[in-house]
């Protein structure tokens, strides 16, 4: 999600354990009120560790769920159709603990999936909320280099990789466990019994991108889970019973929160559909499996509206929106046509979601809503910013007795509704993807051909935005459409192909402070 705090930790994390805070709900969504103008005083209570019951998702919403009930509806490649009820994902993700625990899997120890939208990587979430271990999911598209930087940077005890994918993983010289899926003997182990955790223990760890430096690691507790309840309810919309689809790949934070997570603690099914993205086939999904719910990135909104020709979805309850900034014309667009109204929200991998457009009410086409209930955000030099001591999903090293910056500057109209602005520094959001400059500047200079190179954000109509090289070449090479090509494919061999410049531009120079750094506003500019 979109966000960066430069007081967040370092790339390589210390497994820390410490108290939580919380703060009393309030309805923030009530009629008109304003989000608070400054949180200057943090009323929040803190709550010792020794005042929890102890806690493990896997024991209390999978194993507790009715045997019978629809955990999630798998839609394979080749077609095959699965409907997936709790007891034999209980029975199956138990087993799985059993043989990550027989391959060293313990409490704290981190694992991590390297796997499509398919059931063996939720068992695999699962398994590791059952043991108490710490999930790293991880996004297909990231190469070698990506999952090796992520590694020395969480020193994972074991790696879950998808058939398609294992040999990405073998190329980084992991020499741990690795457990390729689907393999029927991962569930011959005998199951693993439920470990007893504690709200601020470990559960997951996402990397997120910032202006500088290589991605860096935040670590979620085991209440980022149960947390979950405030945006599911007034903002994801699942209701019991309901079949929910969020459509993000597995490895970015909003999966880890919304595929299955979300629509399992409001009573709902998840979607699984592993599948690269097509606008049409996303509309036959929705109308065959009879889609209640439907979270996606606002360009998979657009594309489907600019490359299909968008059609009623009766059956469509709800719709969500989260990762970029969603433009007021598709909003219209989507409520014209398919008649459903798409609610936008915004959070970011450190804090989860933090706003989301209220359900019952007329949407605000081009607002990201209103702060969720109980949340304290208000905007301090156009910037927003929240008090972290009342966000159940704020992540565990981050500082709690101090308001949080996001690095993103909005406004608040007169009935507190929020209004993203763009960003306070380099990151760039294609597709809702956040990408940061230096990822793409150390791939574009290992060529031989460039001697320096700025990634920036240039305005796209459908992804947002798009990263923009500006290249200085080395001596002896000359600039052209068949290097900037080459150079682009170098990009997504060395990183995760999301990361490519869409626009080469060459230069003689690169605008510089007297320090040396490089002048990103200039080439945006």
């Amino acid at each position: 999600m979109a966000g960066y705090h430069s007081g967040s930790p370092a790339p390589r994390i210390a497994w820390i354990r410490r108290a939580g805070k919380v703060a009393d709900h309030e309805d923030f969504f009530g009629g008109g009120r304003r989000i608070s103008p400054r949180a200057s005083a943090f009323s929040h209570k803190t709550v010792r560790r020794a005042d929890f019951a102890a806690v493990n998702f896997a024991r209390d919403l999978v194993d507790a769920a009715a045997p019978g009930r629809t955990a999630m509806v798998a839609l394979a490649p080749d077609g095959e159709r699965r409907e997936i009820a709790f007891a034999e994902l209980a029975k199956r993700s138990a087993r799985v603990a059993g043989t990550l625990a027989a391959h060293g899997v313990g409490r704290g120890d981190v694992v991590m999936t390297v796997v499509g939208n398919r059931p063996e990587w939720v068992e695999a979430m699962v398994a590791c909320f059952r043991l108490g271990a710490v999930a790293l999911p991880c996004t297909e598209q990231l190469r070698p280099g990506d999952l090796r930087v992520r590694m020395d940077a969480v020193d994972p005890r074991a790696v879950v990789a998808d058939e398609r994918d294992a040999e990405v993983v073998r190329a980084t010289g992991f020499s741990g466990p690795l457990l390729v899926v689907p393999d029927e003997r991962h569930y011959d182990a005998a199951p693993a019994p439920a470990a007893e955790l504690e709200p601020d223990d470990p559960v997951l760890v996402v990397f997120t991108s910032g202006t500088s430096g290589q991605p860096k690691p935040i670590r979620h507790g085991q209440r980022y889970l149960t947390g979950q309840r405030v945006q599911a309810e007034h903002w994801y919309g699942a209701r019991e019973g309901d079949l929910c689809w969020c459509t993000a790949a597995s490895g970015w934070s909003k999966s880890a929160r919304n595929v299955f997570i979300a629509p399992w603690l409001m009573g709902a099914a998840a979607l699984l559909h592993d599948a690269r993205f097509d606008p049409e086939e996303r509309l036959e999904v929705i109308e065959r499996e009879r889609v209640r719910v439907l979270c996606m990135a606002p360009t998979e909104y657009r594309a489907i509206a600019k490359r299909t020709e968008l059609r009623a979805l009766p059956q469509l309850r709800h719709a969500v929106a989260a990762g970029e900034p969603l433009n007021a014309g598709i909003v219209e667009t989507w409520h014209e046509a398919a008649g459903v109204e798409v609610h936008d929200g915004y959070g970011q991998t450190e804090t989860g979601a933090l706003t989301g457009m209220p359900i019952g009410r007329p949407v605000r086409p081009g607002s990201m809503g209103k702060p969720l209930p109980g949340f304290r955000l208000w905007i301090e030099d156009g910037e927003l910013c929240a008090d972290p001591s009342t966000i159940p999903t704020f992540f565990l090293d981050g500082p709690l007795d101090r308001p949080w910056h996001t690095g993103d500057r909005a406004s608040e109209d007169e009935d507190g509704y929020l209004w993203f602005e763009g960003r306070t520094d380099d990151v760039i959001i294609s597709a809702g993807y956040r990408i940061g400059p230096f990822e793409v500047e150390s791939a574009l200079v290992s060529h031989p051909a460039v001697a320096e190179a700025a990634a920036v954000a240039a305005p796209d109509e459908e992804r947002g935005q798009v990263v923009r090289a500006v290249v200085v070449l080395a001596p002896d090479h000359e600039p052209g459409a068949d290097l900037a090509r080459e150079l682009q494919d170098h990009v997504k061999q060395r990183t995760a192909p999301y990361k490519y410049p869409r626009v080469v531009d060459f230069a003689d120079d690169l605008p510089k402070t007297a320090s040396g750094k490089i002048k990103r506003a200039e080439l945006r500019g």
